[in-house]
């Protein structure tokens, strides 16, 4: 508990970029037009793809013992790639709704 502790005392200054990024995030994404979104959520799968990659590196560097790190770069790790599978699934919704019926 202490090492919780003192990690968040140590880097209070990132979190609350984290916190303000989320709410910056949301706010922008608020006021995005509904037309847009899957366009949007289409070019940050790219995005996302880089995340992870950037994520399993991170968990390669991690110490063996330092459970923390590891749950956080797996979290990582499946957050992201639950983002892009699901990115694209709404983006093969979208063309399909582009091909003719028959």
């Amino acid at each position: 508990m202490t090492e919780l502790i003192d990690f968040i005392s140590n880097n209070i200054q990132m979190i609350y970029i984290v916190v303000l990024m989320i709410f910056v995030g949301v706010e922008i994404i608020g006021h995005v037009p509904a037309v847009l979104h899957t366009p949007l959520m289409s070019g940050a799968n790219a995005i996302h793809g880089v995340v992870i990659i950037g994520a399993i590196l991170v968990l390669l560097g991690v110490n063996p013992d330092n459970y923390l790190g590891q749950s956080l770069g797996f979290v990582a790790v499946l957050l992201g790639t639950l983002n892009v599978v699901g990115g694209f699934v709404v983006t093969d919704r979208m063309l399909e709704m582009f091909k003719k019926k028959k």
